[in-house]
């Protein structure tokens, strides 16, 4: 069964049309990036090619939950929520899907603002609005020590899946972007600094230090308020934005935020 998600359960071979494998499908306030508290529709998929130990939706990776959604079911579920102008789709990875492509083209039509949440692995021809690329640092491979599932199979296709530079060029070329990075701690920084020159040199487009967000880990209050000031810190050194996780601050770790 899907996280949260008003979708139906059914099998995919019973969807006519283009669909999707959806965990959660609900409205608040976006809490990242740019576009912080901003109302927005979230579409949530189930999947991802990547396994960071500290996700965030853990059932949409780790243990992947779903409802199978057609994309003009989902189109009608957004636009029940009369107050939305913006749509977020996330994941898990959604660009992973083929029929990400038709949903956004849908909402284009309707004339909604699309944010896609992406890993930066994938690239799609598509219409989106805002592409919220966060490419995954080292810190966030599942080592032993730190795999969710404890048996490390996913470490080694991790690391050699984490970074796609023609996708992540592909990316800042073609879309309005921003990057964001979700820190860790100082030894980050480095690695940061590095990638962004990788990506500088292969996108045609420039990309300035402001499009640059720093976004400290954690998934719950908690865990947020251990390491925000520190990562706040690190933009100002570093010149970048710094982004909160407002979703956290205001309702924990509670499904549908």
């Amino acid at each position: 069964m899907p996280v949260s998600s008003t979708a139906d359960e059914q099998p995919a071979d019973d969807v006519d049309g283009a669909a999707l494998p959806v965990n959660e499908l609900f409205y608040s306030l976006q809490g990242e990036g740019k576009l912080t508290g901003t109302p927005s529709v979230f579409v949530r998929t189930s999947g991802c090619n990547l396994r960071c130990w500290f996700c965030d939706s853990y059932h949409t990776s780790w243990e992947p939950t779903h409802a199978t959604m057609s994309v003009d079911d989902i189109v009608e579920e957004v636009q029940s929520h009369d107050d939305a102008d913006h749509v977020v789709l996330t994941g898990g990875e959604p660009l992973i899907h083929d029929d990400a492509v038709p949903l956004l083209e849908h909402l284009d039509d309707l004339g909604y603002h699309t944010t896609v949440e992406t890993n930066g692995t994938i690239h799609r021809n598509a219409p989106i609005d805002l592409a919220s690329i966060s490419p995954k640092l080292a810190s966030s491979t599942p080592s032993p020590e730190k795999d969710p599932k404890g048996d490390g199979e996913w470490a080694d296709r991790h690391e050699e899946r984490r970074i796609d530079l023609d996708a992540l060029g592909a990316l800042v070329d073609d879309y309005n972007a921003q990057l964001k990075f979700v820190v860790t701690g100082p030894d980050d920084l480095p690695e940061i600094e590095s990638l962004l020159a990788d990506v500088r040199s292969t996108a045609a487009s420039r990309i300035p230090d402001s499009d640059v967000l720093l976004m400290p880990e954690g998934t719950t209050r908690d865990e947020l308020d251990a390491r925000r000031n520190e990562v706040a810190e690190l933009a100002m050194k570093y010149g970048y934005r710094y982004t909160p996780r407002l979703h956290v601050d205001l309702w924990n770790d509670a499904p549908e935020t």
